[in-house]
């Protein structure tokens, strides 16, 4: 008789709990519970941040933590690329050509996309390499057409798709340099799905009006293999030969878009979970990604025949991955814009603001409910906020004086006064603790905007490095006096896009922000922060809900707030990754809504095992 440890190589053991360092197909008896436990892998599509360009019939390459989508048609065609890091999107190199309907093979860092379709040209033939940066020209295809990809930069291949006489079988090998014919196809076909390297590869599915063949190719012929169970064209897929998936599609240009799932495991395909969005034509990264890790980004949803920006994460894994994403949390007493806020997540501040009128109330926040603290002193919006619940600085802004230099220190129930600014302004940004600060920018009574930053040790300010970049309404200043972070803001007529750091004694510029901005909000570190809400041009208009992520070097896409806002106010410490987050207040109209952001997060698959 077997038994689960000649089967498995493993004894079961027994814990007061459940096992620690659990593995997938590991079991043991938890006592707690009197039950059989194990670790099982789960297939799920999980939701990820949205691309920044709303596209279709896109070309797709790389690894799911390492992505890139470009071309595509919005309408009309584009050269646009963006990358993709396992968490957002930020924007690539343009492609010289615009395209839609090309062929993609490779990784984030050596990319390929050839063949394709435009509205001048209808047919190209051209060839491009990515090398993580900017596209630069290969030697064409042999023939002009709309054709599906694979493989590496150095060994692609590229099959089927459609002439300006119609579908064909011809394939093509390309070696780096150039493109030799290859086997061809035993069905004619444009629009497939296909997915593997040069000599192992899978052609699943295809136009016209959907098909549901498959073929493999073996770097020399395609032999017909098992037809897939729902026909379509215009799917994606990712995977090798032996462990491969199709997904989304349409049946004919007609039809509603689909959102099955099939895998594939060299000889047979199965039924796999449904994408969380019917659609066809997204960016995918069949190239280099593999089944158990793949992305659709983008595509086209009919009805209504609408080109979105939906991202979509493909797992095979013993985890439960919960996807990043806003949260409603507990309301404000009273809607409050252009307010102060400090602390962290479950331990937040707001002080101030105006509701229109200035006010003087604090509130402390626990994580799901906010509670009066102690007033302040004088009625204050506009000011710089940094610190903790417990030791907070909210400084200058706008009281009974327009352009202040007062301001205030919380101990976590009253209020008493800290010393004054140098120089006296409002719609300033700070970071930092109570005893390590530094406030910056602003609108001074001189001008229009203000580069000047100070340095606050819990007792004086003194002058600082001025900003490369002057400017004024936004509190997205985040970190420590040493190691701090300033992105957007406003020069009074619209958003800007300059994001700077600053060592405590110099700023200098960084990568800009994705989308141009003022009154924002921000949280987190030098290298993981999070910037949310805003208006694209002051004062107010063009309100925003986008969030952008930034690791230290470059700013990327994530889920956006559920309500659109500026003048809002934020917690501004976080994870040591940046994946928390705390957004309340703001306008329009002058709203009391809070939501808190979590990061995606993982927890093992623990069933119980039962003889059923």
């Amino acid at each position: 008789m077997s038994t689960f440890k000649n089967i498995q190589g493993k004894n079961i053991r027994s814990y007061a709990n459940n096992a620690p360092n659990a593995t997938a197909g590991e079991m043991w008896y938890n006592r707690a519970e009197l039950k059989l436990k194990g670790v099982v892998a789960l297939s799920a599509w999980t939701s990820s941040s949205s691309m920044l360009q709303a596209r279709e019939k896109s070309s797709g390459f790389g690894t799911q933590a390492a992505a890139a989508v470009a071309g595509g048609n919005i309408p009309p065609q584009t050269n646009a690329t963006e990358e993709y890091n396992g968490s957002g999107w930020s924007t690539g190199g343009n492609l010289n050509t615009a395209k839609q309907s090309s062929g993609g093979a490779g990784t984030q860092t050596a990319g390929l996309a050839y063949g394709g379709y435009n509205g001048s040209s209808p047919y190209l033939a051209d060839s491009e390499e990515y090398n993580g940066t900017a596209w630069s020209e290969g030697n064409n295809l042999n023939t002009a057409r709309y054709i599906t990809g694979s493989g590496s930069q150095t060994a692609a291949l590229g099959m089927g798709g459609a002439t300006s006489t119609g579908g064909t079988s011809a394939c093509e090998e390309y070696d780096g340099t150039n493109w030799t014919a290859g086997g061809s196809l035993n069905t004619a076909r444009n629009y497939i799905a296909g997915f593997g390297i040069q000599t192992a590869a899978v052609a699943a599915t295809g136009g016209p009006a959907g098909k549901a063949d498959v073929e493999e190719y073996d770097g020399s012929s395609w032999t017909t293999v098992t037809s897939v169970s729902n026909a379509r064209e215009i799917a994606m897929s990712s995977g090798v030969q032996t462990n491969g998936i199709v997904y989304g599609g349409r049946v004919d240009p007609g039809s509603v878009s689909m959102n099955k799932t099939e895998g594939y495991d060299g000889t047979s395909w199965t039924a796999q979970p449904t994408m969380g969005t019917a659609r066809f034509g997204s960016g995918a990264n069949q190239s280099s990604g593999t089944a158990s890790a793949a992305i659709a980004a983008g595509g086209n949803i009919n009805p209504p025949n609408t080109r979105v920006t939906t991202t979509e994460e493909y797992n095979v894994s013993a985890n439960i991955i919960t996807a990043a994403a806003w949260a409603s949390g507990g309301a404000l007493p009273e809607g409050i814009r252009y307010g102060g806020g400090a602390g962290t997540q479950t331990a937040g501040l707001s002080m101030g603001g105006d509701a229109p009128t200035r006010r003087t109330a604090t509130n402390e926040y626990n994580g799901s409910s906010w509670t009066g603290g102690g007033a302040l002193p004088t009625a204050t919006s506009k000011a710089a906020s940094f610190g903790i619940q417990t030791a907070a600085v909210f400084q200058g802004g706008a009281n009974a004086d327009s352009y202040n230099t007062s301001g205030y220190e919380y101990d976590g129930s009253s209020w008493t006064s800290a010393g004054a600014l140098n120089n006296a302004r409002q719609l300033l940004a700070g970071g930092g603790t109570l005893d390590a600060g530094f406030v910056t920018g602003g609108l001074p009574p001189s001008s229009n905007t203000d580069n000047k930053t100070e340095n606050y040790n819990g007792t004086a300010w003194t002058n600082g490095a001025t900003l490369n970049t002057a400017r004024q309404s936004f509190s997205s200043v985040t970190g420590t006096q040493t190691a701090g972070l300033a992105s957007g803001g406003s020069n009074n007529t619209a958003g800007i896009s300059n994001s700077e750091e600053y060592d405590g004694e110099g700023w200098t510029s960084g990568n800009s922000i994705i989308t141009a901005r003022g009154e924002a909000a921000m949280s987190g570190l030098q290298t993981a922060a999070l910037l949310f809400g805003g208006a694209t041009n002051a004062p107010g208009s063009s309100t925003v809900a986008n969030t952008e992520g930034y690791d230290g070097t470059s700013w990327s896409t994530r889920p956006s707030l559920a309500t659109a806002r500026y003048a809002l106010a934020a917690s501004k410490f976080s994870t040591p990754t940046g994946t928390d987050a705390l957004a309340f207040g703001g306008q329009p109209p002058i709203m009391a809504n809070t939501e808190e952001f979590t990061g995606e997060t993982t927890a093992l698959n623990i069933v119980d095992i039962t003889t059923s």
